[in-house]
């Protein structure tokens, strides 16, 4: 990835994504997380002062080696037990039905393929386990959306490949998630371009 892919983006993404502004979406997506989790773009651990006590253990898949470090302090803090345990969300090293809840917050703007990582995530799920995401990508307003358009090549290039107009909730859905519970909304002091949200609870399709 380079310099500043190794060094520098890891660094942006704790400090803009680890804004107080994010802790609300952090406890509600959280919510309800029990069991095994997978937690796919771990990052630097933003969301582990959010696990709830149902939480049992953590599989963490993160690419990028500064991030993992970047979370020591909040995992030496945190009562439950977290691996690093993958570093490629589009491939992950877990056998079929492993996992009883998995965990996506702000990454599947940036993963290359959304839906070879959704399909790894149907196949590690039990049956009957849930999907909790939160997720910034199209807003619901056509003025915001040519905006974003506009940005989106500025914001590839300088936070690691992150695309603002991604519709996250028709790519979980193509993916064979049935979507059980959503919100979208625009995060209150973000702006817009970037602050369009979706919160929500899947679980994959039968059959």
């Amino acid at each position: 990835m380079g310099f500043y892919g190794e060094q520098i983006v890891p660094r942006l993404v704790d400090c803009s994504c680890g804004m107080s502004l994010t802790d609300r979406s952090r406890e509600r997506v959280c919510s309800g997380l029990h069991g095994r989790v997978i937690e796919i773009g771990f990052g630097s651990g933003l969301n582990v002062p959010f696990y709830p006590a149902t939480v049992e253990s953590v599989s963490a898949v993160e690419p990028a080696d500064l991030a993992w470090k970047l979370a020591g302090k909040r995992l030496a803090a945190s009562p439950v037990t977290v691996e690093r345990s993958g570093l490629d969300g589009q491939s992950l090293p877990f056998p079929d039905n492993t996992f009883d809840t998995a965990l996506s917050t702000w990454t599947m703007c940036t993963i290359p393929d959304v839906d070879a990582a959704l399909r790894e995530l149907r196949r590690v799920l039990k049956p009957g386990g849930t999907l909790h995401f939160v997720e910034h990508g199209r807003a619901p307003h056509e003025k915001v959306r040519r905006w974003q358009h506009r940005f989106e090549p500025i914001q590839k290039a300088i936070a690691g490949g992150c695309h603002l107009t991604r519709d996250i909730p028709a790519l979980v859905r193509e993916s064979g998630f049935e979507i059980r519970d959503l919100d979208t909304f625009y995060e209150k002091g973000a702006p817009k371009i970037m602050g369009a949200l979706s919160l929500g609870v899947t679980e994959p399709l039968v059959g």
